[in-house]
């Protein structure tokens, strides 16, 4: 099985960074994605689509430094299914991203002194963009809670 996911969008909220008592940072918010089209009769239609997001580790520092709300950011993770019981004993659920990196996407002038973008998934080789270097971060296992 297969389980990929790739979001560009805007932040909708500021990342509430805080820390398991494991002490592994976990940093959550949520992102906002657009798409456009026509219907049948030429009417334009716009949707957007909400999902929140989980950041563990030093990414989650990271992005909580560097990233606030309204800023843009493309997201690759892993879609998950939350699941848990009400207090009014009803089963409720959603899915949410586990991020595994991320990149910054404003404008270069709108965020001075940010990493381009960040990994948390081991890599074979480095990667870089073609308009600037990518960051490269090294964590141990330990900090992934995954």
């Amino acid at each position: 099985m297969y389980n990929k996911v790739v979001m560009i969008g805007h932040l909708t909220r500021d990342i509430e960074l805080r820390y398991l008592s494991s002490g592994t940072a976990l940093g959550k918010s949520s992102i906002a994605t657009n798409h456009s089209y026509k219907t049948s009769t030429g009417e334009k239609k716009d949707e957007t689509c909400f999902l929140e997001f989980d950041v563990f580790g030093k990414s989650a520092e990271i992005i909580n430094q560097y990233v606030k709300k309204g800023n843009k950011v493309l997201l690759e993770g892993r879609l998950v299914l939350q699941q848990w019981t009400a207090q009014d004993g009803s089963k409720r659920s959603k899915h949410s991203l586990n991020v595994e990196s991320f990149k910054f996407m404003d404008n270069k002038g709108e965020n001075q002194g940010q990493p381009n973008s960040y990994n948390n998934a081991p890599q074979s080789q480095p990667q870089a963009t073609q308009t600037q270097p990518v960051k490269q971060i090294d964590i141990s296992d330990d900090e992934i809670p995954f």
